[in-house]
């Protein structure tokens, strides 16, 4: 399947009579470029469903199982191609399941567009079946909630929902799709695909900006969030190699620099490695592009001090409207990390910068990063480090949230862009739905959901998905009967005193059987290798359970031993 730019062509799309508004609506997101969306289907937007029909040879509709899963996968959709995630969902209940996908997409920067079917015209506010105020609904998680009220306005709503989402920093918008709107029939007007309107770069600020950069003693990078490309990530780490910049990540953005690479200096993330955190600290200039600076990355604020840091900030976002809203940097830079990294080749330390801090900052990272031994039979921190030496460095490594995820963070060196896929919003349950949309857009590719036993229980439907499509992931689940996280905080917080957070689960082997894929439970860090190379010459996947015990809560604590 061609998943390149989209065609301009406006004559070759199906026109027998005057259409509905759903063959409008669905030619409309042929014209955008749409190849692949992903939903349940409902009766509310029945019209949306026959005009795709027409599309059957340039586009797939994958039908999932639940809409949260629906949107996770949309999601990921939009990080692995760049382009819009598309999601469709019925009605109230329908609705009210994307949010979660909506709300992964909003604090990922990521571009998605989702078509919710609606009451009809004639029974707004009056509460009618599953109506509910989409406006209102998605008001703190959605760039734009538009409603297409008429059938003549299809086209310059979805132009305009398009270029929103991909605009500035990027996110989701909602067009909610009156049911009697799709039925009315009505005459096409054809709009061309959305331009993708990033921001330049000023060229007096850039250069005033790295000017104040160049005369640091003990300068860092810091980069993540949305917008990113390979280009701007391989330009970023070419400069930093060439001028001895050390590069760190920020929270799930680690795939932005191949960890391998000299220049990388590790993630600020959970746990952070207390040897960045110092360097951080240190640092007399501090240039973010792309990245926020939100909660997760500065440890809760503390790391990088609000409103002005002790360092010199030189903040680069492609959202004006985020620049100064937390940090008042010194030099606020309004660019896409594409454009501004670019503009980097030009940029020059001086004679006299000592260039053996970024070989000092990758070697913190690389000590931090082996392999750590606890108590017990199972040592997790050596399993996740033997990924490296048995995947390939493009395969994709997916996961949801919850204190597993720890271990793949710390202990696997991610290879070059989007070989990582882990929503920045801690959402429960994205990594499975993500590695099934790797092995979808790409069959060959080695895709991992590493989960822990509370969030794969909350998509593990989606293996039914899995199966319809043939886009078997390997799905390797830590298993220690606890939603670790809150357990964890519950120990330090109110000693002994535990409520809510043990797990009762199925037999995850019988589970991948019925699904058509092998299982395997690995109780000893010895077994794991064989069960692991079985899972890769799989073809239909396979679930691996790693039993850890739950007083392994981290990679350096003990639950009974938390305060």
């Amino acid at each position: 399947m061609n998943l390149s730019s989209p065609s301009n062509n406006q004559t070759d799309l199906p026109q027998v009579g005057l259409p509905h508004g759903g063959q409008i609506l669905a030619n409309a997101l042929i014209r955008q470029g749409v190849e692949m969306a992903f939903g349940v289907p409902g009766e509310s937007f029945l019209p949306l469903l026959d005009g795709l029909v027409d599309h059957d040879a340039r586009f797939r509709f994958i039908t999932c199982r639940h809409e949260g899963g629906a949107a996770y996968m949309a999601e990921a959709y939009a990080k692995l191609t760049g382009k819009p995630g598309v999601v469709m969902v019925t009605r109230g209940p329908g609705a009210s399941n994307a949010m979660v996908g909506v709300h992964t997409a909003y604090q990922d920067s990521t571009p998605m567009v989702l078509l919710i079917g609606q009451v009809g015209t004639n029974m707004v506010e009056r509460e009618a079946f599953q109506e509910m105020d989409y406006r209102r609904l998605y008001s703190e998680c959605a760039k734009w909630v538009g409603s297409i009220d008429r059938v003549d306005r299809i086209e310059e709503f979805v132009s305009h929902a398009f270029h929103v989402a991909q605009a500035g920093r990027k996110g989701p918008v909602v067009l909610a799709l009156p049911e009697d709107m799709l039925f009315a029939i009505g005459q096409e007007s054809p709009v061309k695909p959305a331009h993708i309107v990033q921001p330049g770069l000023n060229q007096t600020d850039f250069q005033q900006a790295m000017q104040a950069f160049s005369k640091a003693k003990h300068p860092l990078v810091l980069i993540g969030g949305g917008g990113w490309d390979a280009s701007a990530c391989n330009d970023i780490a070419a400069w930093a190699e060439r001028e001895g910049v050390p590069v760190a990540t920020s929270f799930r953005s680690q795939d932005h620099i191949d960890n391998l690479r000299p220049c990388f200096a590790g993630d600020l993330g959970i746990g952070a490695n207390p040897e960045l955190v110092k360097r951080v600290k240190a640092a007399d200039v501090l240039l973010v592009i792309g990245e926020r600076l939100s909660e997760m990355t500065t440890a809760g604020y503390q790391i990088i001090s609000p409103p002005t840091p002790q360092a010199t900030l030189i903040h680069v976002l492609a959202g004006a409207e985020e620049l100064g809203r937390v940090y008042r940097p010194e030099f606020a830079v309004n660019a896409s990390p594409a454009a501004f990294c670019a503009a980097l080749d030009a940029v020059r330390m001086p004679r006299d910068y000592d260039q053996t801090q970024m070989v000092a900052a990758h070697a913190e990272y690389v000590r931090f990063s082996a392999p750590v031994t606890v108590q017990g039979d199972l040592q997790l921190a050596e399993i996740v480090a033997s990924f490296a030496q048995l995947i390939p460095r493009n395969a994709v490594l997916c996961n949801g949230a919850g204190n597993f995820a720890t271990w793949l963070h710390r202990f696997y060196p991610y290879g070059p862009f989007r070989t990582q896929l882990a929503p920045a919003n801690g959402s429960m349950g994205y990594g499975l739905p993500a590695a099934i949309t790797a092995k979808i857009l790409d069959p060959q590719r080695v895709a991992i959901a590493f989960c822990g036993d509370g969030d794969f229980m909350m998509t593990c439907q989606e293996l039914a998905t899995a199966m319809r499509y043939a886009a078997y992931p390997i799905v390797i689940i830590v298993n220690n009967g606890i939603l670790g996280t809150i357990r964890m905080h519950q120990e330090r917080e109110f000693k002994n005193r535990v409520l809510g957070t043990g797990l009762t689960n199925p037999n995850f082997i019988k589970l991948a059987e019925s699904f058509g894929m092998p299982g395997y439970r690995v109780s000893k860090t010895a077994e794991f290798a064989a069960a692991f190379t079985a899972a890769l010459k799989s073809k239909t996947g396979a679930i691996i359970e790693l039993i850890l015990d739950p007083e392994i809560i981290s990679p350096s604590k003990l639950l009974s031993k938390l305060s």
